[in-house]
Formats: C-alpha cells, sequence, structure tokens
C-alpha cells in the first residue's frame, strides 16, 4: 500500500514506526517495505541501540562496518533518501558516534560526502595526518565550501563596510548629498527659531566618502581549538573579503599556544585554513601581545578576539591587555564564535570580565558580522544579539 493511498491511523502508526526503530516493544506492528525500508535501513546503521556495534538491521544495533566501500553505500543512501540539511546532520553524527574520522582520509570517502562547514573542521582536524594521496581531494572538498561561503557572504559585507567607511569620514565642509541630517540638526538645536519654527544649520556634519587610502586597521586574532572549528571557516572567509577591501588593512592572526600570523595567505582563504592546526591548547595573552604589538593606529583600529575565552595563559594580564588597548583608542570586539550554532561553551568569569571593560563577549552569526564591524569601524553601540 503506498503512503497516499494509506488510511490517516496507517500514516500515524507508519510515522511512529519510523520514529521507534522496529524494536520488538514498539507496538506498532507495522512492517515497512520500499523507500521507507531503505531509509530505516540507513537510520538503522547510524542511531540503532547499540553504542558502537558492527551489526545492523532487526537487532538496531548501531554500525556502519568498517570498510569504506560499506560507508559510501551508506552516504549514496543517505544522500537519495533525505535532504541536504539533513544528510550533513547525519554525516557529523557518523562521525562522532562511529569514529569514521578515519575513513575520510580516503580520497574516495571525500568525493562522496556532503560538504559543509563542520566536515571542513572535521578535515582540518585531520590535516597532519593526512596522506599525500587525500590531500588535494581534501582542499577540493574546501574550497567548494569556501566559495559558497563567499558568495553567500561577501557582497553585502563589503557594501555594509563601505558605508561604514563612508560615515566614519565626516567632513565639516560637506556636499550637499553628503551631508548627514541627523547629527547636522542634533548640533544645531540650539540654533532653533521659534518665529519660523525653524533650525539655521550653521555647522554642516557631513559623511565623507573613503579613498582608496587606508582607513582602517582590521585584526581578527582567531582561537584555532578544536571546539572553535566552524569559526575558524567563516572567521577566514571574511578575512579575506575584508583583505579584498582597499580601504581596509586586514591583519589575521590564529593561536592556540602559539601565535600565527598567517596574514600573507589572506588572499585565499583555503591556504589560510591549512595553515591551522585545529585542537591544542590556548593562551589568549600571548597571541593578544602579538596583536597589540602590530598596531600602530590605534584610534582606527579594529581588533576581533574570536575565542571561547578559556584561558591557558595569565588571565589578568590578558585582561590588563585588553584594558590598555581600549584607553589607546582599539575598537574591541569578543566573539564567543562566529557560526551559525550559538554561543559555545565558555568562560563566563572571562566574559563577564571582559564586559566590565566595556567589552561585552557573544555568539555571532556570520549573517550578523557585517553589522558589527560596520558599528565598530564607526564607533558607535555594537549590536549584541538578545540571547548571550
Amino acid at each position: 500500500m503506498t503512503t497516499e493511498a494509506m488510511d490517516p491511523a496507517g500514516e500515524r502508526l507508519r510515522r511512529w514506526r519510523m520514529v521507534l526503530g522496529g524494536d520488538d516493544a514498539d507496538g506498532t506492528g507495522c512492517a515497512l517495505s520500499g523507500k521507507d525500508a531503505a531509509m530505516d535501513g540507513a537510520l538503522t546503521a547510524l542511531y540503532g541501540k547499540g553504542d558502537k556495534g558492527t551489526q545492523s538491521g532487526r537487532d538496531r544495533s548501531a554500525g556502519l562496518g568498517a570498510s569504506a566501500p560499506s560507508v559510501a553505500r551508506w552516504l549514496g543512501d543517505i544522500r537519495t533518501y533525505f535532504p541536504s540539511s539533513v544528510v550533513q546532520v547525519m554525516q557529523r553524527d557518523a562521525i562522532d558516534r562511529l569514529g569514521l574520522s578515519t575513513l575520510l582520509l580516503e580520497p574516495e570517502m571525500l568525493e562522496a560526502v556532503e560538504a559543509d562547514v563542520h566536515l571542513v573542521g572535521t578535515l582540518l582536524s585531520l590535516n597532519r595526518a593526512m596522506p599525500e594521496t587525500t590531500k588535494e581531494t581534501a582542499r577540493a572538498v574546501v574550497r567548494k565550501v569556501v566559495e559558497d561561503l563567499e558568495k553567500r557572504l561577501a557582497t553585502r559585507t563589503r557594501a555594509t563596510l563601505t558605508g561604514a567607511l563612508d560615515r566614519s569620514a565626516r567632513i565639516s565642509r560637506p556636499r550637499h548629498h553628503d551631508i548627514d541630517w541627523n547629527r547636522t540638526i542634533a548640533a544645531n538645536l540650539k540654533h532653533y527659531l521659534p518665529e519660523y519654527r525653524t533650525i539655521v544649520p550653521e555647522r554642516l556634519v557631513g559623511y565623507g566618502r573613503a579613498s582608496q587610502s587606508v582607513k582602517k586597521e582590521v585584526v581578527l586574532c582567531i582561537d584555532q581549538s578544536g571546539s572553535m572549528a566552524a569559526s575558524v571557516v567563516y572567521a577566514s572567509v571574511f578575512g579575506a573579503v575584508l583583505a579584498s577591501m582597499r580601504s581596509i588593512n586586514t591583519r589575521l592572526v590564529v593561536f592556540d599556544t602559539s601565535v600565527v600570523d598567517l596574514t600573507d595567505q589572506l588572499d585565499d582563504p583555503v591556504d589560510v585554513l591549512f595553515g591551522t592546526q585545529l585542537g591544542g591548547g590556548t593562551d589568549i595573552n600571548r597571541a593578544l601581545a602579538y596583536c597589540q604589538s602590530q598596531i600602530t593606529r590605534p584610534p582606527e583600529t579594529v581588533v576581533v578576539l574570536i575565542s571561547d575565552l578559556y584561558e591557558g595563559g595569565i588571565r589578568n594580564e590578558m585582561l590588563k591587555r585588553v584594558a590598555a588597548m581600549k584607553a589607546s583608542g582599539v575598537q574591541f570586539v569578543a566573539l564567543l564564535a562566529l557560526s551559525d550554532e550559538g554561543a559555545p561553551a565558555y568562560d563566563r568569569e572571562h566574559a563577564a570580565a571582559l564586559a566590565a571593560l566595556g567589552a561585552p563577549a557573544f555568539a555571532c552569526t556570520p549573517d550578523l558580522f557585517p553589522e558589527v564591524m560596520a558599528a565598530a569601524i564607526e564607533k558607535r553601540p555594537i549590536p549584541v544579539p538578545d540571547a548571550v
């Protein structure tokens, strides 16, 4: 009987059977066939009741087998039966639950997977163990994801920041179309003439036009500990976009217990990503010390720290560096994550200490990031999301 022809009660039983998995105690008494049976088999292999068993089928033990061919067949099945967003979640769960990371080191496996930000993070964590025969395929997978992200994020980021740069370059004798009327009115309220119900604008405030010279310095300081994988991917893409803007001088620094400056690779975010080494400890103080040493124009500099704030270095020195940078005129932004996943586990004590210094720490989505950077460039309040 097809799903279309099934009565409502039978359809409910079918759905419950898919959810409950067909164990003896599921109570549905509903048998599956055709596509439903194939979907159930794919789900059974991953979400069966065993923790890391190797069998599949009626006993609902989880397992895809240890060979690349069986996993490749499973990947093909889930791409046939489920939408892309679901496939990505199932792939991620398979890597986490069944320990399939090592199979990703085989080129044929990489060609079979659905590429997304999380897969890129997994590949980067395996970078040092990756054989030469796999590296080119891995780079192709990473490049596809990066190019898709650039297409989605670049245009809006450039437009938003170009506007912010124009507005930040305010001039006192603007042309008519460059007048900032809101600020002009605020600056001339004392010249209000009640009898004419008007303001005499003795002083005009206007937008400057960002020239091709460098107007702002941006330093992206990125924690490359394992929990920050998605943030590293997005930050590398944004770093490349910012570096393509002539009015912004962009520096990208990654750190764990050591600090690596990847600025000279910003023309290709894939090179940046393969220059990272996900995992290891964290020394935020050391990273900020390096960033601080690179600042030459504090009032025109924005430092963006992307970290879960678990500091393995000297906590008080870290906070002193942030305070010193802000006192010198640096705009300091602390992001607990730059991803679509929300705030990760993070050090709440350090986040509160940064907030007390005027640098609230919050998780930022890729869609919000251009607005955050625009606010920092214009030296106006950062648009912190409600849920922090």
